[in-house]
């Protein structure tokens, strides 16, 4: 098998370090051939505190995938998440030289919109095209080839603290892996989980994850917002372990198997066996008490959801109504918690399946890595491209060094 065409996806998660190998076969389309998953320690939300452990962790995910896949891993496409992402919408504007717009002056309007004041401690992630103007048209997605004088552009730039983007990638590295690229999570699950359609008509996708619940707002096929919330399924689990003070293991026990976040959707009187601290005996909760600990969680972060929505007056552009996907969106009356209190459509997204996909992966809490994947892939067919033009600078530029060196010798 080519090692080069082999493609990775890994997911350094605040529970779960998940790594998804696939291979591109000769028509670019993607198979999925490894799959390791390994309980994450070290990070908290979102962000590394303890840098052996996530190596420990990161390795063992690794090792899984490679074991699996039957192929060595070099280099990956990493996500990344944590309180510590800023996203805002920037613009800039250039005059174009020639009859029409190349690639170069799409760069150039680019750099134009990036050229704002960020921290010292900050570096720029994404620069995200939203719309260009070429003139007075508007709403033009790709203007290459197109006639005008004056180019604009419209654009979302994510940035993260250099420090913690660097840990993170030194845990990768440190396991024994190259970070080819960084991608933002929720454009990540965006990119497995969305439709065109659902991008399109304007969709608000909420990944609720174990440490961060990661938010991306589309809208005519471009993203408007995004946004990081530290709040995640491990705070679900937290407030469990407290109400019924038993051990975090115990807790999350109870929420994966008996969750439900409203309290009328449950049989009153049905009761639970809860295994307390080490030495106590088991006892008996009520499945009610559960749902109305997991219920007041979610409220406080539909609440906020609610609040960003209406403080970037972004109301109006949300036809297509909220996806919720990520570990968290599996409990039980999620959805129609969200819709009540958000007052929007609001349903659980799954994956949308590929290249062999098992039913397994088929999992809203695998929505991040398979999302990797698809993006590592479609940006190597894009770079792939780039390199056959810089092989063909560098013969270029040879052949151009050897006439002269010709010239030199007649003259």
């Amino acid at each position: 098998m080519n090692e080069k065409n082999i493609i990775v996806g890994l997911d350094v998660g605040t529970t779960k370090v998940c790594t998804i190998v696939g291979v591109q076969g000769p028509d670019s389309e993607l198979e999925i051939i490894g799959i390791g998953t390994h309980p994450s320690h070290g990070l908290k939300k979102g962000s590394v505190v303890n840098i052996d452990k996530t190596v420990r962790s990161i390795h063992s995910s690794l090792e899984e995938a490679k074991l699996m896949a039957g192929v060595n891993i070099s280099s990956a496409t990493i996500g990344i998440a944590g309180s510590h992402i800023y996203s805002f919408n920037s613009s800039g504007v250039v005059a174009i030289k020639g009859k029409e717009i190349t690639p170069a002056d799409v760069d150039r309007v680019l750099e134009a919109a990036k050229a704002v004041v960020i921290p010292s401690d900050r570096e720029v992630l994404h620069v995200i095209p939203q719309e260009f103007r070429v003139d007075n048209t508007n709403g033009i997605k790709d203007p290459v080839g197109m006639c005008g004088v004056r180019l604009e552009v419209h654009v979302h730039i994510v940035t993260g603290s250099i420090p913690l983007i660097q840990n993170l990638v030194k845990c990768v590295e440190q396991a024994g892996v190259i970070a080819n690229r960084v991608t933002l999570q929720p454009i990540a699950s965006s990119e497995s989980v969305l439709s065109l359609e659902e991008r399109e008509m304007g969709v608000i996708l909420v990944d609720i994850g174990g440490g961060t619940t990661d938010i991306a707002i589309w809208k005519e096929g471009s993203l408007i917002h995004s946004q990081i919330i530290p709040v995640g399924g491990n705070h679900f689990t937290n407030d469990l372990a407290i109400a019924l003070k038993i051990p975090h293991a115990e807790a999350e026990r109870i929420k994966i198997n008996h969750g439900c976040v409203l309290a009328e959707q449950l049989n009153q009187s049905a009761h639970i066996t809860a295994q307390g601290l080490s030495g106590t005996k088991p006892r008996e909760v009520q499945l009610s008490l559960i749902a109305d600990v997991l219920g007041a969680r979610a409220e406080e972060l539909f609440q906020i959801i609610r609040n960003i929505i209406a403080d970037k007056n972004l109301g109006n552009e949300i036809t297509g109504g909220i996806v919720l996907t990520g570990g968290g969106a599996l409990i039980k009356g999620v959805a129609e918690l969200g819709e009540y209190i958000i007052e929007r459509p609001t349903k659980i997204g799954y994956p949308a399946p590929f290249g062999g996909m098992t039913n397994i992966m088929q999992n809203p809490k695998f929505s991040t890595v398979l999302g990797l994947l698809i993006e590592s892939n479609r940006k190597d067919q894009g770079v792939a491209v780039d390199n056959d033009n810089n092989n063909q600078m560098d013969l270029i530029g040879k052949f151009s060094d050897s006439l002269k060196s010709v010239f030199k010798e007649i003259f």
